[in-house]
């Protein structure tokens, strides 16, 4: 693994979500003050469904989702093969391994 890094909400240029032509699927462009992230449709639902699991819920602290390949035979229509879906890891590990990850990173600012 690489270097940890935790970027403020000042470290954040821009985001921009678009379709490219041709394509059906938005991508979302992170644009940091150090790099630039571009992510899939697949990869943002996946986030967005971690983050509205956490959030939503009245005592969950954590969720982990894990890339997983899906035969077509159990995915959606539409759906690409490659998904986050939720690990079956107990969330007092995912919690206690997410801030010791959290608690050695790099903060990145304005």
């Amino acid at each position: 693994m690489g270097k940890i890094k935790l970027y403020s909400n000042e470290s954040i240029k821009r985001v921009i979500a678009f379709i490219p032509p041709g394509h059906q699927h938005v991508r979302v462009i992170i644009e940091l003050k150090d790099g630039i992230i571009i992510l899939h449709e697949a990869s943002v639902a996946g986030i967005l469904r971690a983050y509205i699991n956490v959030v939503t819920h009245p005592s969950r602290r954590a969720i982990e989702l894990v890339s997983t390949k899906l035969p077509k035979s159990v995915r959606k229509q539409g759906y690409a093969e490659a998904q986050l879906i939720e690990s079956d890891r107990p969330e007092n590990e995912v919690l206690r391994d997410s801030i010791e990850l959290w608690s050695n990173a790099e903060l990145i600012t304005g």
